[in-house]
């Protein structure tokens, strides 16, 4: 397969890379479509969908925290966590 390279697509895919910690396109492309199809849903791959999860969670429970959608977004291709600090006075 060959798909056409642009200006605006070869820095697109630049900044893929970047944001995957890949250094290989097709590397990154791979891991932006498993992402894709994750979050999406209603394919073979992945019948449910995490945005249709997350939805779904906060239907149920009214509200989330950010430590409950930082649990249903992580997934292998972008891991999400939350982590709170508080601080009173002089650090």
């Amino acid at each position: 397969m060959r798909i056409e390279t642009t200006d605006a697509r070869a820095r697109k895919w630049e900044y893929l890379k970047e944001a995957t910690d890949q250094q290989a396109t097709s590397k990154a492309l791979d891991r932006a479509a498993d992402y894709y199809l994750r979050m999406r849903g209603d394919t073979t791959a992945h019948p449910t969908g995490t945005i249709n999860e997350l939805m779904i969670a906060a239907i149920e429970q009214g509200s989330l925290t950010p430590r409950e959608i930082a649990e249903i977004l992580d997934c292998p291709e972008l891991s999400v966590d939350y982590d709170s600090r508080w601080s009173v006075g002089d650090e």
